[in-house]
């Protein structure tokens, strides 16, 4: 199984912004940090903003923050809203019935046991795990370590 690069720089905005705690981050910064474009990062919050991992605080000194604490967001929450389909095979596909084997086939079995045990073990690990994996991430991600200014609403 192969995560599109959508659901890559889903995980990266929601690290960088639990890197970022108690602060807003904004679009160009995460961009610069990840050397990929705004608007990519703009699309890719849209869904993010709409399973409610990530909030938006518009205006002058807007941003994005999450909108759960960073130990509370699996990959799996991820996943399940940036990828749109886990077709690993022409058989998990609507079409399958032109298969004579759809309903007793052993590799749509194994497939879905192992589609399954993958599900489990990104439900294990967080985006808060990601980041304490690399304690350094803030000085990795460029981020100023002034003190917070006051977070809007």
């Amino acid at each position: 199984m192969r995560l599109t690069r959508q659901t890559n720089y889903a995980m990266r905005i929601l690290m960088y912004c639990a890197a970022n705690e108690g602060r807003l981050s904004r679009v160009p910064e995460i961009a610069a940090a990840y050397t990929v474009s705004e608007l990519f990062l703009f699309k890719i919050l849209q869904p993010l903003v709409e399973a409610k991992l990530v909030e938006t605080v518009r205006g002058r000194n807007g941003g994005v923050r999450l909108a759960k604490p960073a130990d509370q967001i699996s990959l799996f929450d991820v996943v399940r809203v940036t990828e749109e389909s886990f077709a690993m095979a022409e058989c998990f596909e609507s079409d399958a019935a032109e298969c004579p084997l759809v309903d007793s086939c052993g590799l749509n079995s194994a497939l879905r046991e192992a589609l399954n045990a993958f599900f489990e073990v990104l439900g294990r690990y967080t985006i808060a795990d990601l980041v304490a994996a690399r304690p350094n991430m803030r000085d990795l991600l460029g981020i100023d370590f002034t003190p917070p200014r006051a977070l809007a609403g």
